[in-house]
Parts: structure tokens; sequence; C-alpha cells
């Protein structure tokens, strides 16, 4: 599976994408990883999981869009 994930960050939301949820929310948890690390805490705000890669990582670019933040406002917030 492959997980589209939003973290709640100090200055905003975050979206990314991985195959190991747990994995990467606690390396960003721990500030490895470079996007967040000065934007910490971060906390788990929601996820998909979808099982084809290609599926997730064009979801992922679709939420980083104006139409998929309005998605998001809409139907998650």
């Amino acid at each position: 599976m492959y997980y589209v994930y939003s973290l709640e960050c100090k200055d905003g939301f975050y979206i990314g994408c991985t195959d190991n949820l747990k994995d990467r929310i606690k390396r960003h948890q721990k500030g490895c990883v470079p996007a967040t690390s000065r934007r910490l805490p971060v906390k788990l705000d929601f996820y998909f999981a979808i099982k084809n890669k290609y599926k997730a990582f064009k979801f992922e670019k679709y939420l980083k869009t104006g139409s998929g933040r309005a998605f998001i406002k809409k139907h998650l917030s």
C-alpha cells in the first residue's frame, strides 16, 4: 500500500506520500525530513491508503493544487 498523508505543522500543512506511514511519520517528528524539520512539531492530520503507486503519487500531486486544497477543505475540514 501507498499512503498519501497530511501533517499539521506549526505553520500550516504538509502533504506527502510513502509506502511506510509509521516510519515516515516518526522521521518527520524527529526532524529527519528536510521539508518539515524547521516546521516542528508535526501531527498526522489524515491519510489515504492506495494500492497503486502511480495513483498515490498522482493524488498527492493533486492535493497540492488549488483544487486539491479545496477538496481537503470541503471534505476533510
